[in-house]
């Protein structure tokens, strides 16, 4: 006898499904990662290729993960199993299931630094510190031995706290408070840091685009930038995708999304490198950027201080609502294909993020016995950062691709993504089925091939 499936619960608006993934894609990526790897990678060079890959496979990539969400109503392995049970296909749901993992284990251990530089922003620690300084407390914040593991604890209890209440009461009311808020103290940054001396430089650097710049590994790192940011191939698509309204309109969302989630990139990036510029600091930082640069601008401007504990308040909203995405991924395969309670699934996903996320942190201690393992050369924080931003995202990214534009029938597409014909929209499905056919997954076995050595 075929069990009966969970009654699912679903977004209630169209604003609400906006602002949730949205959420799910505005993260630590936006305000902590772009801006150290455009500033590593060369600045406008670096986002233009960026760009492209928003464009010709993001984009298509997250359309599909939201027509086999809401299409399903299931997590990732269930979802892709109901429409292919044969084959090797439901391997996607796993990497997704892998990745949310691997990036909750090293993401995890960012926010909890982002949630203590709040409270040294109140306790006013930053008044009046040079760039020396500044690098010391970011030292001492990653590689002390127990207040990052406390931290990174808190980070891990916030974002459980808010999914045992539920995709309504939990996911959706957070979004919906906490996206807006986010948006308007980014802005009251981007202002104070474009009235510093010498702000011209900063946004030069971001705009200025020098073609000799752009490499095999400025090529990479921007593509796995793209499925970082975005949240593709780890799963967290097709899960939100499966909440989604019946009446949605998943093209217009997936732009709108993408779109906007571009936009609070490029403010986070105009908050710091004209900073960055004006007090004659390198680009090329590092993981570091964010929490050297921040604290020098508003150090020394009237109202600092609260500045200071405004800006990292908006990036611990960003890594809580990243996070959220992330978790309900795995809460939810556990809860459907586990028969699990959410309650118990979420003591078990956020021990198993807690216990391997402390190796990740004490692996940023230089004294630490963890630091001394380094599998492929890189500390366990690298390897799970570039394990999953630049093989298994877009190597899920590929998968889906190919799953969306061979293996699902495509008249079923275009009645999914019409809405039963509803929406007058066959231009642009007929643009995105070319797109998943031929250029996305094209390009993304080019760069693979490219990445292994086979190709250029």
């Amino acid at each position: 006898m075929e069990k009966k499936s969970l009654e699912r619960e679903k977004f209630s608006t169209g604003l609400a499904v906006f602002f949730a993934t949205l959420s799910s894609t505005v993260g630590l990526g936006n305000i902590w990662k772009f801006p150290y790897l455009t500033g590593k990678y060369g600045g406008g060079a670096f986002l233009l290729v960026y760009f492209i890959f928003i464009l010709l496979v993001a984009i298509p990539v997250m359309v599909s993960e939201l027509y086999i969400g809401r299409k399903t109503r299931k997590n990732p392995i269930g979802a892709i199993y109901s429409i292919k049970p044969k084959g090797p296909w439901k391997l996607i749901g796993y990497m997704g299931i892998l990745s949310a993992f691997f990036i909750l284990f090293f993401y995890s251990s960012v926010a909890g630094w982002i949630y203590s530089y709040i409270f040294k922003g109140l306790s006013g620690v930053f008044s009046n510190s040079s760039f020396k300084d500044l690098d010391n407390i970011f030292h001492q914040t990653v590689s002390a031995p127990i207040y990052p593991i406390i931290w990174q604890f808190v980070s891990i209890l916030v974002v459980s706290s808010i999914l045992l209440l539920g995709v309504k009461n939990g996911i959706e009311r957070m979004t919906k408070l906490l996206m807006p808020l986010l948006l308007i103290l980014i802005v009251i940054c981007d202002i104070r840091s474009l009235t510093l001396p010498g702000a011209m430089k900063g946004l030069t650097f971001i705009f200025k685009i020098d073609f000799s710049s752009i490499t095999k590994e400025v090529i990479l790192m921007a593509l796995g930038l793209s499925f970082f940011k975005l949240s593709l191939g780890m799963g967290t698509i097709i899960t939100y995708g499966s909440y989604f309204t019946s009446d949605n309109n998943m093209m217009a969302t997936a732009g709108r999304v993408a779109l906007s989630d571009t936009i609070v990139s490029l403010l986070a990036g105009i908050a710091i490198f004209p900073a960055v510029f004006s007090f004659g600091m390198a680009p090329q930082q590092g993981p570091g950027l964010l929490f050297k640069t921040i604290p020098l601008v508003f150090s020394k401007v009237p109202f600092g201080g609260v500045l200071i504990v405004l800006f990292f308040l908006l990036s611990a909203i960003a890594a809580t609502t990243a996070m959220l995405s992330m978790l309900e991924v795995v809460v939810t395969y556990f809860v459907e294909e586990k028969k699990m309670s959410r309650r118990k699934s979420l003591l078990i996903c956020s021990s198993i993020v807690l216990i391997i996320g402390v190796l990740v942190s004490m692996s940023q201690n230089g004294s630490n016995p963890i630091s001394k393992i380094k599998p492929f050369g890189l500390n366990l924080f690298d390897l799970f950062d570039q394990a999953s931003s630049n093989v298994l995202l877009p190597l899920g990214g590929l998968l889906i691709a190919l799953f969306a534009g061979y293996i699902v029938n495509k008249k079923d597409i275009e009645t999914e993504l019409s809405n039963n014909g509803k929406l007058k929209n066959h231009a642009l499905i007929k643009i995105y089925i070319f797109l998943v056919r031929y250029i996305t997954p094209i390009l993304l076995l080019i760069i693979f091939l490219s990445m292994l050595g086979v190709w250029g």
